[in-house]
């Protein structure tokens, strides 16, 4: 899509029908100067548009929807069912597994290879459809977005305009519309006309404060200074530009008419997102299991020439080993992995959406949310809602004085009540709400027990961004022939107005700016009397004013964000705080709350250090102040630089960057659309105990997959170890493959368990993550103990045989296939995570599938069964034996496991 004309590619200035319009997205960066004065006029930017302040003509309007296209943000396209299926494949272990499913069956190891592919296809379908399911509950959060904009249209050329309400994708450029309080900004708008009309830009910019809107004419003739705490984030770039309005902001107070210049692909809005539409780096998740992955993929690659070329060179066997050598390989492998993992995750997303209302979209991302160790979030919405609310007021010297609550709370309401405002903008708000509780305790100013509304209202003059201050006209009970000029806004534009020596005047800005550095928002207060007149009053009235004092307000705290802070702190995730506002205000919030802001690093120090540098500064740093979209996703990418997988919290277009560059973007459902589409979770609100509890569902399944994979895995080693062995040693191969097919088959269903375990408390207080290293040394430490436990089976099988025959290779074979499985049985038990696990206080799945598998172990030999898979019956004296092999192997597995967790301090 393109805006009309198509050369409106920056902002300039010129005549007729070649003029420039001045297009968001033009500004080369955050850090260039805004130059308003060089904008063109309304005149122009309609000229420009070919259009008129009575809006398009029916059929201009639908042929430009022809060739312009619908108003609507470019999304992703839903991925079809096959091409979903196919991207599991694509998990390299899934991959290695479908291979040797492949190799199975080229050797004619037919039960091995349906086994195998049976559970890549399962782990597919299971991947697939459950996010399947999370893109259609994400789809279905849109209907919760305003759909339509209030225009004016003509019928013909001499008709007069009509507004009226169409959809928002129908607006195309040159389109007049009308805003209004509450109204969200349908696409990148130039105003025509404004009536103190303030526009939240937080889904762009960040700023938790409404920007001041007014018309290109009037951004000419004045010029205003910038207020206490004015400077949004990405201030001095396009959104700095006041005659400006963009899609994705909404309208904090007052109305406005504005032409639309705009649509589509080609808002500000949009470009912030296909700047944003970048592959992310890989995640902790990914990460973890392509380490894993290529260690296992390493073992299994050298294990089966080891067996062929140990077997021709000992026992003079040639191919006819092939197929026992793709079992052993199929052996070492954890080939319930992919389900498992799928299950487990799966399992844990679909008890969020059902308990907590959260969505996780991709479910690796909540292996993800479990590994998470630093939490990166916005101030606004999170830590403070997004309200002021009165902290205290202030007399000239800068003492406690509730006389200039009081005043200020005359202001607000008559400003309100005269000017015929909808409803107080949330200053004002703030306001009348102390000045209530401040009567209701009788503390109130000005005469005695005299309530805000005992005033007889005689005029008032409202809040206009140029002014930047409001002035409400009243009358004292009984004071005929007085009226007293109450004056509130800005400390700047106040101060001017007040009669006041300089040094006077410099004082009282020296007491807002250490207000200010407090993090406080600063109005300034006075008022006079004046002799009663029946003329109207104008802003040439605002002067001569006497100083009253200050009304400090801050942000008001969201109310369960300090304990959530805490519990946060004591999972092991530390928070940091990257927000576009002021760093006393930043600072002030996370004091209140508890949390130590410490050094706060302003955008401008961000800007000056290397990657290295921003690397040691995000470690260390907890309030990054000023940031600009580009700033949050440096930091961010920063920490994950350190080593931190990282989490960030947004809700904007200008949290896209950040939510790309985390190892988990995270948003609530409320955010904008694009924003929804980025991150891997969607909250059912944005508070941050909702992400304490995903990230509790998420060290919940990563925590079961890893007691699965150090469990399966050590098993698997010392087996593999074993066979090995006895293949030297024996005239016969160890197991026959259809054996270890069947005991695999045995292994697989009971550690299926896994998935619905609910682990030991230590896994909940730290993030989980799957390092390879340590998984290394787990297993070849376990796993040694494990082959251990089988060869003294073999002295078992020995003693109770006599010897090693050929005819006694079913005994053999019934003998280590009962050890294995009860083997495996006592791991699933004792290695559990966490000491409770070791001292036999499991989870039931996990008993029931362990006290399974040893009965399977102990009786299939002894079935019909028995005979045709090459295992006979074994005598008495062999159970005996075994008994104390499993208490001398138990006994060593648990004094094993008490000082590994010793080491890691786990409990």
């Amino acid at each position: 899509m393109s805006s009309v004309p198509e050369n409106a590619a920056a902002a300039g200035t010129g005549d007729g029908p070649g003029v420039v319009v001045p297009m968001p997205g033009t500004t080369t960066g955050a850090s260039a100067t805004p130059r308003p004065p060089t904008a063109p006029t309304s005149l122009q930017v309609l000229r420009a548009l070919d259009s008129g302040p009575r809006g398009l003509v029916e059929a201009e309007a639908e042929e430009r929807l022809a060739r312009f296209g619908e108003n609507i943000l470019p999304a992703w396209r839903p991925v079809p069912w096959p091409l979903r299926f196919l991207r599991t494949l694509r998990d390299p272990f899934t991959s290695v597994l479908f291979c040797l499913g492949l190799v199975s069956a080229a050797v004619n190891a037919w039960g091995t290879a349906s086994v195998t592919l049976v559970l890549v296809l399962v782990s597919c379908l299971l991947r697939s459809a459950e996010e399947h399911r999370a893109d259609r509950a994400t789809a279905a959060l849109r209907e919760l977005v305003a759909t339509t904009a209030t225009v004016l249209r003509r019928s013909g050329p001499q008709a007069a305009p009509q507004a009226r309400d169409v959809p928002v994708g129908e607006l195309v450029p040159g389109d007049v519309i009308r805003l209004g309080p509450g109204d969200l900004v349908p696409a990148d708008v130039q105003l025509l006309r404004a009536s103190g009309l303030t526009v939240h830009q937080s889904a762009l910019t960040g700023e938790s404060a409404p920007v001041g809107k007014r018309p290109a004419d009037d951004v000419q003739r004045q010029q205003a200074p910038p207020a206490l705490h004015s400077v949004p984030e990405g201030a001095g770039g396009v959104f700095a530009q006041r005659q400006l309005c963009f899609q994705g902001s909404s309208v904090a107070s007052g109305s406005g008419t504005a032409v639309v210049v705009a649509t589509g692909g080609d808002t500000r809005f949009a470009a912030a997102y296909d700047r944003s539409a970048h592959l992310r780096g890989a995640s902790a998740f990914d990460r973890s299991v392509q380490g894993i992955s290529w260690t296992l993929i390493r073992f299994m690659l050298l294990t089966p020439p080891l067996v062929l070329m140990a077997n021709a060179a000992l026992r003079g066997r040639g191919l006819e080993t092939l197929p026992f050598a793709v079992a052993v390989a199929v052996g070492l492998t954890p080939e319930m992995l992919p389900v498992i993992v799928t299950t487990a995750l799966a399992r844990g997303a679909s008890q969020l959406a059902r308990n907590s209302g959260v969505i996780v979209k991709r479910l690796p991302a909540l292996h993800d949310l479990g590994a998470i160790d630093v939490l990166c979030l916005d101030k606004t919405g999170t830590l403070t809602q997004d309200r002021p609310v009165v902290d205290r007021s202030l007399d000239r010297t800068g003492s406690p004085d509730p006389q200039v609550l009081h005043w200020a709370a005359v202001n607000a309401l008559w400003t309100l009540q005269l000017a015929d405002l909808p409803a107080p903008d949330a200053l004002d708000e703030a306001v009348l709400d102390a000045s209530e509780q401040q009567e209701e305790s009788g503390s109130g100013g000005g005469s005695p027990r005299t309530a805000v509304g005992s005033y007889d209202a005689v005029a008032a003059l409202p809040f206009d961004p140029v002014r930047r201050l409001s002035t409400a006209v009243v009358r004292l009970p009984g004071g005929l022939g007085t009226h007293v000029l109450v004056t509130k806004g800005a400390v700047e534009a106040v101060l001017e107005r007040c009669e006041l020596e300089p040094a006077e005047r410099e004082r009282l800005a020296g007491v807002a700016a250490r207000e200010a550095a407090e993090g406080l928002r600063l109005l300034a207060v006075a008022r006079t009397e004046r002799p009663a007149r029946l003329g109207t009053y104008t802003p040439a009235d605002e002067h001569g004013l006497a100083f009253l004092g200050f009304v400090a307000l801050r942000d008001a705290l969201t109310p369960s964000a300090a304990d959530a802070l805490d519990v946060l702190a004591r999972r092991g995730v530390t928070v940091k705080v990257l927000t576009g506002d002021h760093p006393g205000t930043a600072a002030r919030a996370c004091r209140d709350l508890g949390l130590d802001p410490g050094q706060v690093v302003a955008a401008e120090e961000i800007d000056a250090l290397t990657e290295a540098e921003l690397a040691r500064t995000a470690d260390r740093a907890t309030v990054f102040a000023r940031c600009t979209p580009g700033h949050k996703a440096r930091i961010v990418a920063a920490l994950r630089t350190s080593g931190h997988t990282t989490g960030f919290l947004g809700d904007g277009v200008n949290d896209l960057p950040a939510l790309h560059a985390a190892d988990v973007g995270i948003c609530p459902r409320n955010a904008v659309d694009v924003a929804r589409e980025t991150a891997d979770v969607v909250l059912a609100e944005k508070d941050l105990g909702a992400i304490d509890h995903a990230i509790t569902a998420g060290r919940r399944s990563s925590g079961n997959i890893a007691t699965y994979l150090r469990i399966t895995l050590s098993s698997n080693l010392g087996n593999v170890i074993a066979m090995l062995a006895a293949g030297l040693l024996l005239p016969f191969l160890p197991m026959l493959p259809a054996q270890v097919l069947v005991q695999n088959l045995c292994f697989d269903a009971a550690q299926l368990a896994f998935a619905f375990d609910r682990p030991a408390s230590s896994v909940l207080r730290r993030p989980t993550v799957l390092r390879p290293r340590d998984f290394l040394r787990f297993i070849t430490r376990f796993g040694l103990l494990n082959a251990a436990a089988d060869l003294a089976t073999f002295a078992v099988l020995a003693l109770a045989l006599h010897d090693f025959r050929a005819d006694d290779q079913a005994a053999f074979h019934s003998g280590w296939f009962t050890e294995n499985l009860l083997t495996q049985a006592l791991v699933m038990l004792l290695l559990r995570t966490g000491r409770r696990a070791a001292e036999g206080r499991t989870g039931g799945p996990l008993r029931a599938a362990a006290a399974g598998l040893a009965v399977v172990g102990v009786l299939l030999p002894l079935t019909p069964l028995g005979p045709p898979l090459g295992m006979s019956a074994l005598p008495p004296l062999y159970y005996l034996l075994l008994a104390s092999v499993l208490a001398l192997y138990a006994y060593g597995l648990a004094a094993a496991r008490n000082r590994y967790e010793q080491k890691r301090g786990l409990s």
